[in-house]
């Protein structure tokens, strides 16, 4: 069996390296202008968050997605992320975390890529998921009073999903924190971008702090207690956010790259009507590697690079 270790990648548009379709946004100009220079599938100017975690696994770039299973970077694992997507099933027609854990298994079972004994060897598995559950409820315009309910459901199922991940084979787990859902730059608008919304970051703390409660108590089912590891992905940003606004640089940290010229459009967005290929009705900044996020919900490369300095540590500590 082949000893490279793999990576598996279950989640959203924080971790989709090209899984979700053509129409996407992620296909469309700008996006992927630092790298790889095109539109490439993945939600950002550049590189995310599963292309640093590929390199610290010493796996490479182009890991398979799921859309390309004859492809000859499997030995280095799958990305089975698709934007859009969440623990249960939100307004985008793709598979939620449950179906993204099928579709390992069924490769497991055919035996046409991985034996169960190639995982046991040497695997890995990033998870990152759950914002799209509260972008749903949010725009489901859903009642206050149900948000902890939801949280609560959220992660029980996230919890057996893990454990799931885990019973194929997978020999360590990391899932990623909510990140502060109030500082999105679709969030933060409503006050130009100032500050961030404390009651979305409150649930964001919520479901954090019941995240790692079923994380300890998955990893005491466990016999080994490392299994499941937490990357605080929620810390990362808040403290990149702080340095920002510390530097003084006047560069506001949550406003994004890329934005569409009106309320009506987004990043990517052309005038169908407009012949020659269409009007832009974006705007891009001058210098993206200096701009945390890149579209109204995205981190942009350099946001992601920062997050992944900071979180390095605590992957170094799950690795071993």
């Amino acid at each position: 069996a082949d000893a490279a270790p793999k990576l598996f990648v279950f989640g959203d548009s924080y971790a989709d390296t090209g899984n979700s379709g053509k129409s996407a946004s992620s296909w469309k100009e700008p996006y992927g202008i630092t790298f790889p220079g095109k539109p490439a599938g993945r939600f950002s100017d550049g590189r995310i968050f599963t292309d640093y975690i590929g390199r610290y696994k010493q796996t490479i770039y182009s890991m398979a997605t799921a859309q390309d299973s004859r492809s000859r970077h499997l030995q280095y694992g799958m990305n089975f992320a698709y934007g859009g997507t969440g623990v249960f099933d939100t307004f985008i027609p793709a598979p939620n975390m449950s179906v993204q854990i099928n579709l390992l298994e069924k490769i497991i079972e055919e035996r046409k890529v991985y034996t169960k004994q190639d995982l046991l060897n040497s695997s890995f598995a990033l998870v990152s998921i759950a914002g799209n559950d509260y972008l749903t409820y949010a725009n489901k315009k859903g009642n206050p009073q149900e948000l902890p309910g939801l949280t609560e459901r959220i992660i029980a199922q996230l919890s057996e999903n893990l454990n799931l991940i885990h019973g194929l084979g997978v020999s360590k787990v990391a899932i990623t924190t909510l990140p502060p859902i109030g500082c999105l730059p679709v969030v933060a608008a409503a006050n130009s971008y100032r500050d961030c919304n404390e009651t979305w970051n409150s649930a964001a703390k919520y479901h954090n702090q019941l995240l790692q409660q079923a994380v300890e108590s998955l990893n005491n089912r466990t016999n080994k207690s490392n299994v499941f590891g937490i990357l605080d992905t929620f810390s990362a940003f808040m403290a990149e956010f702080k340095k920002s606004n510390g530097s003084g640089s006047g560069d506001n940290p949550l406003k994004p790259c890329c934005i569409g010229v009106s309320s009506d459009h987004s990043c990517g967005d052309v005038d169908e009507k407009g012949g020659n290929g269409g009007a832009k009705k974006y705007v891009v900044c001058n210098n993206p590697s200096l701009s945390m996020f890149w579209d109204m919900l995205h981190p942009a490369q350099n946001g992601w690079q920062a997050v992944y300095q900071t979180l390095k540590p605590s992957l170094h500590e799950m690795m071993i």
